[in-house]
């Protein structure tokens, strides 16, 4: 028997607020769009600085999960994903030929955590709490004064 590890994490920043569709099951699916940048300098073409942006789908279809990213799965946040690689093929109507999309899979055991803090408080002045992937709220980062 054969073992392997099937695991993806990324960085970056959500390109747009999450979709949540229902599912015939009666079941539903978030999908998110992170996105993740690199830059380079270009010796072939002048030593041009080159920026590159790579994008990333995340699914899950856990219902808590799905809750907690209705409410804080925004366009712009900065949040860390760990999931597994999934390559689903799929048709299209009317279409004869398969298409692929490869996407990180949110299963349980993996995380998504937010690396910022959205608009920087909750309303009241006080610091934002951050919410984990299990939906359950952890105390303000007590770095958060420190300027470097």
């Amino acid at each position: 028997m054969s073992f392997g590890l099937n695991r993806a994490e990324v960085i970056g920043r959500l390109g747009a607020d999450v979709t949540v569709n229902h599912l015939a099951s009666g079941g539903r699916v978030a999908n998110m769009s992170v996105a993740t940048d690199e830059s380079y300098i270009d010796r072939n073409g002048g030593g041009e600085r080159i920026d590159k942006t790579e994008w990333h789908r995340c699914v899950t279809f856990q219902d808590g999960l799905i809750d907690m990213l209705e409410r804080h799965a925004k366009k712009g946040r900065l949040v860390y994903v760990a999931g597994k690689m999934q390559t689903r093929r799929f048709r299209k109507d009317g279409e004869d030929s398969d298409r692929f999309s490869t996407e990180i899979l949110l299963v349980p055991g993996s995380r998504i955590q937010f690396l910022d803090k959205p608009n920087g408080a909750n309303g009241n002045g006080a610091p934002a709490m951050a919410e984990a992937a299990n939906g359950s709220a952890m105390s303000p980062d007590p770095d958060d004064s420190i300027p470097f």
